[in-house]
Parts: structure tokens; sequence; C-alpha cells
């Protein structure tokens, strides 16, 4: 067992039965991720997999010119590096840290050991995987469909999600960088927020003041995420009984 009880700040490691803990947590490492460290290039054979506490991870798709776009986001409500227990070994992705922290790290067969155990942890990290892809989905559909405007918010929300505080690091080049749009939009679309009173912007530093005005302003792809976020990892494994 963790000495510490760091581990309950993910959702995935504070949900599994004592069983599974006994087995699984030994082989847990708490590591910091500084911010802009790089998980993962596309292509990169997973070896480690990654279970955010009060880190945020960005899995981005990166074009051969260099371009990237942001494909989801993974906090402490997930895990980095589902490829691995997939079956597909390698990710498509890079994985880069959005917002420093630190997470609990595992190499990849112990992870796949206690999956291929066909359990409550396999059955757990389906269910995050489903969750995975209706975020990635709904974020190819607002790029293409709703305004740089919609989908900060909805950014900064998804962002807000997987963070204990309201403040977020974050430079608006990286912004654009994450929502592949023009820097120039990010700051407009800033802009108007914090005119808006919704946000406070300085120095690489938002500060949120008005969540309520956020989803009010977000595009419905925000709600549609969490909705079926809160509904996949409502989870409570089934607790064997004698």
């Amino acid at each position: 067992m963790l000495n510490d009880l760091s581990y309950k700040q993910n959702h995935l490691l504070a949900v599994l039965p004592a069983d599974v803990q006994e087995r699984l947590f030994p082989h847990l490492e708490l590591v910091p991720l500084p911010l802009g460290k790089v998980l993962y290039e596309s292509g990169d054979t997973v070896q480690h997999v990654y279970f955010p506490t009060d880190a945020i991870v960005s899995l981005l798709y990166v074009l051969e010119n260099g371009a990237s776009a942001e494909i989801a986001v993974v906090g402490n409500e997930g895990v980095v590096g589902v490829a691995l227990f997939m079956g597909g070994e390698s990710t498509p992705s890079r994985s880069v840290v959005q917002s420093a922290g630190h997470a609990y790290r595992i190499r990849g067969q112990q992870l796949k050991d206690e999956f291929n155990y066909h359990g409550d942890f396999m059955q757990l990290l389906l269910r995050y995987t489903q969750s995975l892809i209706t975020q990635m989905s709904q974020t190819a559909v607002c790029n293409r469909h709703h305004s740089i405007d919609q989908q900060l918010c909805r950014w900064l929300l998804l962002s807000l999600d997987r963070l204990s505080g309201s403040q977020l690091i974050m430079t608006q080049e990286l912004i654009a960088n994450m929502l592949g749009v023009r820097r120039e939009g990010v700051t407009d679309a800033a802009g108007k927020l914090q005119r808006l009173g919704a946000i406070t912007y300085r120095r690489g530093r938002i500060t949120v003041l008005d969540r309520g005005m956020l989803e009010k302003l977000s595009c419905e792809c925000y709600a549609v995420v969490k909705k079926e976020t809160d509904r996949l990892l409502h989870y409570v494994p089934a607790r064997k009984t004698l």
C-alpha cells in the first residue's frame, strides 16, 4: 500500500477494490510532471502508463509540417497511455504536460498483468476509454463547427474540471497551439471573456471568476463530454462476497 493518500486524487486509483490496490499499488511510483514535459511522441511504444493526480496532460495530433491540435485532455479523472491495454502498444498522438503537477507511473507490463485478470480494473479502464473517445469525437466536431470563443470556453471548463483551483498557468500561444488556431484569435476571445468578467488574464495566468458564464458561453460540446464522463466514471466496482 502507498505511504501517502495522494493516490486518492486520481479517480481511477481511488475507487479500486482493496484486492486490486494490494496487487497494483506496490508497482506505482509518484513522479513530477513539469510543464511542457513530453510523455510520448507520436509512434512511441508505450513503456509506462500515468495516472495524474494534480497535473493535466494534453493529447495532440501532430502534422508533418509541425502543426498540432489537441484531441483530448487527461487529468485526475483518468490515465495516459490507453494504447497499451487496448492492444495497440504504440500511440498515434503526442502527450505533453499542459499543467504541471504529479502522476503515479507504472510499468506497462505490470498494468497489463492486472488488466488481464478481466476483473474490476479492466472494466474501469474500458469505461474510462469510452469517455476519452467521446471527448475526442466531440473535440473534432467542435473544432470544425464552433467559434474560437466557444472552443476557448470549452477548453477552459475541461481544464477546470481536472484542477483543484480556478487558476491555469498557460500562455495564449500555447492555447492557440492546443486549439489549432491563430494566436490572434485566442487573444480576441480571451479579451472578450475578460471584459465580460468571466476571467482575468495576466502574464500567462488565467483565473476563472465566473464559471457559470463560461458554461453559458460555451457550445453544447462541453456538456456532452461532461455528462458522458460523469456517467461512465460514476462507477463502484462490485465487491466480491464469500
